[in-house]
């Protein structure tokens, strides 16, 4: 890649506000459940729901990564959740059994909200994840994204392939 080019990649990317949540995304492990893309499925606190299909709005989001959701296995990833912290106005006592697991790491307010600018800029309403958005996630030499490459070829023989 040719200095003005990697210059003007790198600027691009810095430029994005939502860099922030994006990395969020990953150190917090959202894609362990949510996977890359935010279309759920199978993860290792069960069934994560699609972010791409999420009706919730950025304060929704904000809570729901703050405080879990009680009776499944989405974690609250703010410290004091049910304790300290208001959580769908209920105290640990309240939710007792249907208390969300501790995620593996405690985010800041700050952070919380980068990850729902992230999530609400680049995933929600998305449609199904393309070779574009894969590579935009990972980067070009990422392997990940070859199972939609011949998706991103085909459509862009016809000029189909999305890439919000």
């Amino acid at each position: 890649m040719s200095g003005l080019a990697y210059g003007q990649a790198a600027q691009a990317a810095v430029s994005d506000p939502t860099n922030a949540g994006k990395a969020v995304f990953s150190r917090a492990n959202c894609m362990g459940c949510h996977k890359w893309h935010g279309d759920g499925g199978g993860g290792y606190g069960g069934d994560a729901l699609s972010l791409r299909k999420t009706e919730l709005t950025k304060e929704q989001i904000i809570e729901t990564v703050a405080c879990g959701r009680p009776g499944t296995g989405m974690p609250f990833f703010v410290r004091g959740a049910y304790d300290t912290i208001s959580c769908y106005d209920m105290t640990r006592q309240d939710v007792g059994e249907r208390m969300p697991p501790e995620g593996g790491t405690f985010l800041r307010p700050n952070d919380i909200a980068a990850v729902a600018d992230y999530v609400i800029a680049h995933v929600k309403g998305a449609g199904e994840p393309t070779y574009a958005q894969c590579t935009t996630f990972f980067g070009n030499t990422s392997r990940v994204c070859d199972i939609y490459k011949a998706g991103a070829e085909s459509s862009s023989k016809t000029g189909t392939e999305g890439s919000k």
